[in-house]
């Protein structure tokens, strides 16, 4: 058959615009990654092809002797990363993970007990304009002004004053540690479920670096793509008693054929995350993230909680009189992309912010330390001082490209 670039020259030219894009500008966005050329190649075979209609063994189409051994491994070693009695690798997306739980313990309008997006919650645990928030009666929790850090206390009272069906525990730009342990304690108290969707924090999980939630919930949720550094898609891990229920929900409860192309190269992701490499990837992950957010301090940006501990930092841009539109924007021109991001409390819209969101996994991917995290917050404290000034914007990109070229990303396929 003709290949990509004879049958359609256009698409083949903007997966090279795109695959350029990302060999020679920054990414810094918390929930971006590079997967490996293995989990890219798992996920373009020919996997793509097969219909595989319900699970292992248990399938709606013949000729699935192979797949289902694709799936199978995917299933035993996303088991062991996070120490799960039951996993299902179907989803999609975290947001399907997350709507199959959902639906497989609640009804419409029971209460969920889930934390702000205007705090760092994600859209999935009740913002009105998701699914989550259209279906159920939603209760929020959040940080306090003080520490700008989760209110375990604020939790439990509203716990105990709205007896929510399901507690969500969670985040999409909260840059501490989550405890656990208090959301089970309070869950247990009130008769709640507990779902944890650590679609962020799935790679430093995996890692030992973080605190595993596993033990504790009922579910958990995850995307596959972030710092797990996987292939786009989804996973839930449950306890045993909650397994046939889950897995019903996903078929055919809400979809209908799995990807076993990406499920595939989930079986890579969770085979790359159970080596020491890994590991120490993770750790430079944390370690970068440290060293930008104390660099960008001394620059002077001002940092939600104060610092971080995970992969991510998020920046209070409200001493520079600038929003994260423009912060997100001048900086894209010069070749660093962040996205704009609410802060606690913000008083602008979510499309203009008082915030941006910075993160090291992609950085660090490409082999970037600490030395330059310095470089780069230098860099970012270039553009925010002058984001209207084209010669340092100029000066900044070059600047980019020349460091990107140290740390080379997808050698083979820009000579494509």
């Amino acid at each position: 058959m003709p290949g990509l670039k004879e049958i359609d020259p256009e698409i083949a030219a903007v997966i090279r615009s795109e695959t350029k894009r990302q060999a020679f500008m920054l990414d810094l966005i918390a929930s971006e990654n590079f997967a490996s050329e293995a989990v890219l190649e798992a996920q373009g075979s020919i996997l793509t092809n097969k219909y595989a209609e319900g699970y292992p063994n248990k399938r709606y189409y013949g000729g699935c002797e192979f797949v289902d051994g694709a799936e199978n491994l995917a299933i035993t070693r996303g088991k062991k990363v996070f120490g799960a009695d039951h996993i299902n690798v179907q989803p999609h997306s975290g947001s399907q993970a997350n709507m199959a739980v959902y639906f497989s313990v609640l009804k419409p309008g029971d209460t969920i007990l889930g934390m702000s997006i205007t705090h760092g919650g994600h859209l999935t645990h009740g913002s009105p304009v998701s699914f989550s928030g259209k279906f159920y009666h939603v209760v929020k929790y959040g940080v306090t002004r003080e520490t700008q850090t989760i209110d375990y206390d604020s939790v439990k009272r509203l716990a105990r004053d709205n007896r929510p069906a399901l507690i969500v525990v969670g985040a999409s730009s909260y840059p501490r540690i989550i405890d656990f342990e208090p959301f089970r304690s309070i869950a247990d108290e009130v008769g709640a479920y507990l779902m944890v969707d650590m679609a962020h924090i799935a790679g430093l999980i995996a890692a030992g670096l973080h605190p595993n939630p596993v033990p504790l919930a009922d579910f958990v949720t995850s995307t596959t793509h972030k710092t797990l550094r996987g292939p786009r898609g989804g996973l839930i891990l449950c306890k045993k008693e909650f397994a046939k229920t889950v897995d019903a929900c996903v078929f055919p409860g809400i979809q209908g054929g799995p990807l076993m192309h990406a499920i595939a190269a989930k079986a890579v992701a969770f085979k790359e995350a159970l080596t020491t490499e890994f590991r120490n990837y993770q750790k430079q992950v944390i370690s970068n993230a440290a060293t930008l957010g104390e660099e960008l301090q001394k620059k002077g940006c001002e940092l939600v909680t104060g610092g971080t501990d995970t992969h991510l930092i998020l920046v209070n841009l409200g001493n520079t009189g600038l929003s994260g539109k423009i912060a997100e924007e001048a900086l894209d021109a010069a070749g660093i992309t962040v996205n704009k991001n609410g802060i606690p409390f913000d008083t602008k819209s979510p499309v203009v912010t008082s915030g941006i969101r910075i993160g090291t996994p992609a950085v660090t991917t490409r082999g970037m330390k600490e030395d330059e995290m310095t470089v780069i917050a230098d860099l970012i404290s270039q553009v925010l001082g002058n984001v209207d000034d084209k010669p340092t914007i100029k000066r900044v990109r070059d600047k980019v490209s020349d460091l990107c070229t140290r740390f080379p990303l997808y050698q083979s396929r820009l000579k494509e």
